[in-house]
């Protein structure tokens, strides 16, 4: 039987500090939820690694430290209200559970959603709400939102998203440029995102989330 415990130990030590991330409830949230039990049979083993764990289909459950770094930009609240879209089987959510008051999971494949929403009953994340839905529409009738994290790589952030956050709120994506990624930090203002560079990450480009090739006549 492998040593979770142990493995999930050395990812905050090895991943999570040594990237600069330093505030408790993240250091915490990491400690105690189960990464292993968030992702598919048969890639338990490859739960700690220090990569993306790749799921297909343009998903993937984001690295530890591209995860506790964004989570650490956005300095999530108590008091607030998170969207995090494409959750797949509910890491991101469950983490985020232990900092927000409440988390809104948008995951459009079937099967993900319905692992995500019976996990997270399981390890008590009753403050998130699995949404089956596609990515690149969120959940407005839930929203405004304080904060949004993406769960994967953007070539464009869909109107949508933007709408759903509240003035003054935060995002962080992933944008792609070719094979280079860079993590933005977003504030909305006036009804416009206003980012300021984070740190490098890559991830794959969600679906819904790639450029649209400019018409030419």
């Amino acid at each position: 039987m492998p040593d979770f415990v142990t493995r999930r130990t050395m990812m905050v030590d090895t991943q999570v500090r040594t990237s600069d991330v330093t505030k408790f409830p993240i250091i915490d949230a990491m400690l105690r939820i189960e990464r292993e039990r968030f992702v598919p049979a048969g890639l338990t083993e490859a739960a700690y690694v220090g990569e993306n764990i790749e799921l297909g289909g343009g998903r993937c459950i984001l690295d530890p430290r591209t995860l506790s770094k964004m989570l650490d930009a956005l300095d999530v609240q108590p008091h607030e209200l998170v969207l995090d879209i494409g959750c797949a089987q509910g890491y991101s959510a469950a983490v985020l559970s232990r900092l927000a008051e409440a988390v809104v999971a948008v995951e459009e494949d079937a099967d993900m959603a319905r692992d995500a929403t019976a996990i997270l009953s399981e390890v008590n994340a009753d403050n998130v709400a699995v949404i089956a839905a596609p990515l690149a529409e969120g959940s407005a009738k839930h929203g405004p939102y304080d904060v949004i994290t993406i769960q994967g790589a953007v070539e464009q952030l869909p109107e949508a998203l933007i709408a759903q956050l509240h003035e003054g709120g935060r995002i962080a994506c992933i944008f792609m440029e070719g094979a280079l990624g860079i993590c933005r930090i977003g504030r909305k203002f006036d009804g416009r995102i206003s980012w300021r560079f984070g740190f490098n990450a890559t991830a794959p480009v969600l679906p819904g989330f790639a450029s649209q090739p400019a018409f030419v006549f």
